[in-house]
Order: structure tokens, then C-alpha cells, then sequence
């Protein structure tokens, strides 16, 4: 990190931009494997909050490999380099007063740790867990059968980790609910 470098402050306050928006920010930190429900959950949940007149952004795991994190691969070195700069991004949406999804399968534990210190009180993760067999079938970018046949190197659960979170604030079982119940489960926890 450079020495050359000072944090300025803003002239609208944290507090300004909370009343403004009528409501505290928040980072919904979406976890669980490709395939569990993640970015579906993640736009319903978006959407109820917009008709609440929420301000909210979504940070979905491929679109921001479109364009941020396009120098990314999916090794582990590159999984955490991906986490941190999402935290970074979600982290500067919330201090503006947003309400920032975030849909990243985020697979490791320490990862997501880190994301949670720098996010503080605000961090809110919500465990897609569904199991691999319904993430399987699911499979909408037939990624679990290129990883099955050895196309796909490094893929989550299937031939690299995912740590399941111990704790989440918000535990989403998708294999017993569906998408509009699970959204709102997640609204309710965060605007309760």
C-alpha cells in the first residue's frame, strides 16, 4: 500500500445519508453454491426492497467478472483477491446509504470473516444452503457436468472447498422453501 496516500472525509455525514434514505444500510452477504439460488433470492429480495422505496444495488458474482474482477481466475488465490474487492465495493455502497446485495458463492470461511470485520455491525450473511444434488440438477450454466467430466478445474464442491457458514445471521434452506418465501425471510430479518 502507498504512503502517498490520506482517506478524505465527506462533507454529508453517515447519519445524513441514513435519514435520507429512511432506512440503515446494510450489506446482504449471500453465500452458498453455484446453482443454490443465490442471485435468484438475491433479485427477489432486491426487488421487495426497491417497492419498500429502499435504495438498494445488487453486486452479482458474474457481472462483476465482466468488468472489476475480469483479471480474476478461480483458483484460490484469485476466489480471495475476488472476495476483497467486492468488500471493498460493497463497503463503499453502504457508506453511501445503500442497502448492497452481494451473490458470490464466497466459499471460504476466513474470506468471509474478513468481509464481515471490514463491513462491521452492517454485515448481514445470509447461507443459501441447498444441497449439491439440487444444485446438480439445477445446474443452469452446465457447469457441475463440465466439472464432473474434468472441463472445469477449481469448482466449488466439486473439486475445491466450500466452507459452509457456522453462524449465518439468515439461513435459507431452498431444498424446503420457495424463492418469494426465502426473500422474504431475508427482508424480514433485516427491516425488523
Amino acid at each position: 500500500m502507498s504512503e502517498n496516500i490520506v482517506w478524505h472525509n465527506t462533507s454529508v455525514s453517515h447519519a445524513e445519508r441514513t435519514q435520507l434514505n429512511g432506512h440503515k444500510p446494510a450489506i446482504l452477504w449471500y453465500t452458498g453454491l453455484s446453482g443454490s439460488g443465490k442471485s435468484t433470492i438475491a433479485n427477489a429480495v432486491d426487488r421487495k426492497l426497491y417497492e419498500r422505496g429502499c435504495h438498494t444495488y445488487l453486486l452479482d458474482g458474474d457481472n462483476v467478472r465482466h468488468g472489476l474482477n475480469k483479471d480474476l481466475g478461480f483458483g484460490d488465490n484469485d476466489r480471495v483477491e475476488n472476495i476483497r474487492r467486492i468488500t471493498e465495493v460493497a463497503n463503499l455502497f453502504a457508506d453511501a446509504g445503500l442497502i448492497v446485495g452481494t451473490a458470490f458463492i464466497s466459499p471460504f470461511k476466513e474470506d468471509r470473516a474478513q468481509a464481515r470485520a471490514l463491513a462491521g455491525e452492517r454485515f448481514i450473511e445470509v447461507f443459501v444452503d441447498t444441497p449439491i444434488e439440487i444444485c446438480e440438477q439445477r445446474d443452469p450454466k452446465g457447469l457441475y457436468k463440465k466439472a464432473r467430466a474434468g472441463e472445469i478445474g477449481n469448482f466449488t464442491g466439486i473439486s475445491s472447498p466450500y466452507e459452509a457458514p457456522e453462524s449465518a445471521e439468515v439461513h435459507l434452506r431452498t431444498a424446503e422453501m420457495s424463492v418469494e418465501q426465502a426473500a422474504q425471510v431475508v427482508v424480514d430479518y433485516l427491516l425488523s
